[in-house]
């Protein structure tokens, strides 16, 4: 039987959720400049340096890509906007409850970390192992 680490999907899954930070600044990124090449294309910017160039390479004879732009660049710029929104509002909010000293309160504040986890890296959950053993907390499974 194939080891599981090995597999294509469980490396793929593991890779987005290390880099989650990256990646959605990435999308972001993508989504913004083709909102740009968009607003570029159908405006009076279309005059201006480098969108000719970029609308000539864009309008082949049998399909204008800038129509693509125009549709797929908003929405990969709100699926950008809300995956950094939500990776960096769970990681303030995570490092928030887990500068906490009191066991008390640190154990009040495990179901928001337990489903904070899942919103941020590897390295943030063995934090928060290392900060279970600190206060000699069990981590519930």
């Amino acid at each position: 039987m194939r080891d599981p680490t090995k597999r294509l999907g469980h490396r793929l899954r593991l890779a987005a959720r290390t880099y989650r930070g990256g990646v959605s600044i990435f999308v972001l990124a993508v989504g913004a400049l083709l909102t740009i090449l968009a607003v570029g294309a159908f405006t009076p910017l279309a005059l201006l340096p480098p969108f000719p160039l970029v609308n000539s390479a864009t309008d082949t004879s049998v399909w204008n890509f800038s129509l693509v732009f125009v549709i797929v660049g908003p929405i990969v710029t709100i699926v950008g906007a809300y995956m950094v929104g939500a990776y960096f509002t769970a990681r303030r909010k995570f490092e928030h409850l887990l500068r906490t000293k009191s066991k008390a309160e640190f154990l009040r504040s495990i179901p928001d970390l337990e489903d904070l986890l899942w919103d941020l890296t590897p390295r943030d959950e063995a934090r928060y192992d290392e900060k279970c053993r600190e206060l000699h907390v069990q981590r519930p499974v």
